[in-house]
């Protein structure tokens, strides 16, 4: 990627940072249709993230990334389909806190969208649990959280920290319960140890990991976004 500011081409599209990805950023928008028929917020920001993840991950360096995402912001708001605004409304809400703005802007005011898309990003963190699974495993940080102000949708983020704090594993968890039921039956067979802890200490711990250019195991890229959203609501 090259991040020569470009006019617009033959074809008469917006102007572009990187013209070269132009199909790539209409695909992108040919992609948001599926986004209203997912029916919750959260759904929402996993597909967002995911999508974030594939232009991260392919982007060789963060000047590119953020290149690319400013052309994807343009290419959605030049096409202004309500799947296209709920993208960007969904960027607005959970993507990178550099482009937030942008996106509001171009998704511009209240629109005819689904009811759940008023929730987007409007969580609030809850228990945090810090699972030690042995030097050679590092540790898991999950952190709980609820969309507010019902306190409905009960999610986890869990982030798995290996030698020097690098993320090994970021996924988001919808099933807690579950989550915390397996991690208590591996503590009781002296697999692991689980035990509270301070929000304060997870959060810092967390943005470093998370925030970084340094590259990631490619699975961790589909839930980056989100997650890096849930760990800056943390103390």
């Amino acid at each position: 990627m090259s991040t020569t500011r470009r006019n617009a081409g033959p074809g008469g599209g917006p102007a572009l940072m990187l013209p070269g990805l132009r199909e790539v950023y209409d695909a992108y928008v040919r992609a948001a249709d599926e986004l209203p028929a997912l029916g919750a917020a959260l759904r929402a920001e996993v597909w967002t993230s995911a999508q974030l993840g594939t232009l991260e991950a392919a982007a060789p360096d963060a000047a590119a990334r953020r290149a690319a995402l400013a052309d994807l912001i343009t290419a959605l708001r030049s096409a202004g389909t309500p799947a296209a605004r709920l993208f960007l409304r969904a960027l607005a809400a959970i993507g990178p806190a550099e482009a937030r703005p942008a996106a509001a802007r171009a998704a511009g005011g209240p629109d005819e969208g689904p009811p759940w898309a008023r929730r987007l990003g409007q969580v609030a963190p809850g228990q945090v649990w810090l699972v030690q699974e042995g030097p050679l495993d590092g540790d898991r940080i999950i952190c709980e959280f609820r969309y507010v102000p019902d306190g409905s949708d009960l999610h986890a983020l869990a982030v798995r920290l290996g030698h020097d704090d690098v993320p090994s594993e970021v996924v988001i968890v919808g099933d807690v319960p579950a989550l915390m039921n397996a991690a208590r039956r591996a503590m009781q067979a002296e697999l692991c140890v689980v035990q509270p802890c301070d929000p304060a200490a997870a959060g810092p711990r967390l943005r470093a990991a998370l925030n970084t250019d340094a590259p990631l195991p490619e699975d961790c890229y589909p839930a980056l976004a989100l997650a890096r959203h849930r760990a800056d609501l943390l103390p």
